[in-house]
């Protein structure tokens, strides 16, 4: 008896029309707001991912789904929509001296283990903004999700967690001290975070696991390097979201496992 590769599931048809609503709903929400739409192709170039996602990344590292061409070339599953969306407006020339309000969706890829509402295809919804300075982008973002999420009823159930992460300059200082602090604590670490420790240390501070846990409460804060500029940002996102009566909370050990996240980052 044939069944459905370890990870992937089939979408009957008693669940597709609740798909179709969902997309359907936020479909119209973005394109009310100007944002069109995009359609990327589920194959790219594995440098593409490992230059745009980061080498050091959980993703790159052990996720994706790569094999080799005919012609020798390493070609890998899109583990998510950001590099490939990048890459497609700049190829086509949608990116030069132009703003730009683009959204797209589909079926993502990452080999990891299969749990309860977590499965290696995921449908993914994304939306990207470029060309736009300064955080008001950000807050349109987020205005757009909260209103999304109040028209399908999820809201009561959800908390909006923001935070910064300063530059790029920002997160290397910060990064080197983490590096000090932790690497006296190496022995006590577990496996995936001696791991990182050499590649993505930023990610052991969102350890589920105690002991890890514990050991980063005295670690050095991220917002201890955050530059004078960053900070002006972030204060202006909050001021933006408090213009707007959204409800958020700080959670400054939020951050992100991929290389292209800087200043503000929500949940």
């Amino acid at each position: 008896m044939h069944q459905a590769v370890r990870g992937m599931r089939d979408v009957l048809p008693a669940d597709t029309w609740r798909w179709s609503h969902l997309e359907r709903k936020l479909f119209q929400r973005l394109i009310g707001a100007s944002y069109s739409e995009i359609r990327l192709p589920l194959m790219e170039f594995t440098e593409l991912f490992a230059r745009g996602v980061g080498e050091s990344t959980d993703i790159v590292e052990k996720e994706m789904y790569t094999l080799s061409d005919r012609d020798g070339m390493s070609i890998s599953l899109r583990p998510e929509g950001t590099a490939s969306c990048v890459r497609a407006l700049e190829e086509h020339g949608l990116l030069y001296n132009k703003t730009c309000r683009t959204f797209y969706s589909g079926p993502m890829f990452r080999y990891e283990k299969p749990q309860k509402g977590r499965y290696r295809q995921f449908y993914q919804m994304g939306v990207e903004a470029f060309g736009f300075e300064g955080p008001d982008i950000e807050a349109e973002l987020v205005l757009l999700i909260t209103k999304y999420l109040e028209e399908i009823r999820l809201n009561q159930y959800l908390t909006l967690e923001i935070n910064t992460l300063g530059s790029h300059e920002d997160r290397g200082r910060y990064r080197e001290a983490l590096v000090s602090y932790l690497t006296p604590f190496y022995g006590d670490l577990d496996e995936d975070s001696q791991r990182r420790l050499k590649t993505n240390p930023l990610r052991i501070l969102d350890s589920k696991i105690e002991k890890v846990r514990d050991i980063v409460v005295d670690a050095p804060k991220l917002i201890e390097f955050v530059g004078k500029h960053a900070w002006g940002l972030f204060d202006r996102f909050q001021e933006l979201l408090c213009n707007m009566i959204l409800s958020f909370k700080l959670n400054h050990r939020l951050v992100r496992g991929l290389d292209y996240y800087t200043n503000t980052v929500f949940e």
